[in-house]
């Protein structure tokens, strides 16, 4: 593919053209440090090298599949990567006197939500990161009424929560970026059930999409 790239963006400093997806063409004139690194990488990304197929019905439990059936198409980490941007625009637009909202007495806040699916994909990504490099010991169970509990969550303001999704996704896009063709395809025990590496990207993005289906639907 060629092109003749175009300034469509002005923000942070970057040129990019009208290429879909990630471009080669992509460049940096002021960029920050970080910016750089993510433009050389996206210079060099190849998606070939990636994930390619959906989880069959042997990759994960059948509960799982509740958050893996609402990612479309073949490629979950297009879906991750799409997110982070569209998830944090949308989350960005609630107050925080609004974010500390149930919509019933015995639910979670949404400062309460936020941090559970923060909380879920530090999960997620460590056992597709264990499951990845090979190790065989089963890992145990993520007990989410614990968790929340530890969390405080709505001691915590809401732009820190929405900030915090913000840098959970980026380690998670790039713990996936990096992963090894052959990685993907191995499994590990978590919670008494199986997983493969390539169900785990698919629930990551499932999970995002189911809880802020319920955000929409019934806090706001």
């Amino acid at each position: 593919m060629s092109c003749f790239p175009q300034r469509i963006k002005a923000q942070r400093g970057y040129y990019s053209c009208q290429c879909s997806g990630l471009c080669p063409h992509i460049f940096a004139f002021d960029a920050s440090p970080a910016r750089k690194a993510q433009l050389v990488w996206a210079k060099n990304y190849n998606r070939s090298d990636l994930m390619i197929g959906r989880p069959q019905s042997t990759e994960a439990a059948a509960y799982y599949f509740t958050y893996i059936d609402q990612v479309a198409g073949d490629d979950a980490l297009a879906t991750i990567e799409n997110q982070l941007q569209e998830a944090a625009t949308f989350l960005s637009g609630i107050s925080e006197e609004k974010s500390l909202h149930q919509y019933a007495p015995e639910k979670w806040s949404l400062r309460q939500v936020l941090n559970h699916v923060n909380d879920a994909e530090r999960i997620f990504a460590v056992r597709a990161l264990w499951f990845a490099r090979g190790f065989e010991s089963p890992l145990p169970s993520f007990d989410q009424e614990i968790a929340a509990s530890g969390a405080e969550a709505d001691n915590i303001s809401w732009a820190e929560h929405v900030e915090e999704f913000r840098r959970v996704r980026l380690s998670t896009i790039s713990l996936f970026r990096n992963m090894p063709a052959d990685a993907w395809m191995r499994s590990g025990i978590a919670s008494d059930k199986r997983f493969t590496v390539r169900a785990l990207a698919y629930i990551i993005a499932g999970h995002v999409t189911h809880h802020l289906g319920i955000v929409r639907e019934r806090y706001l």
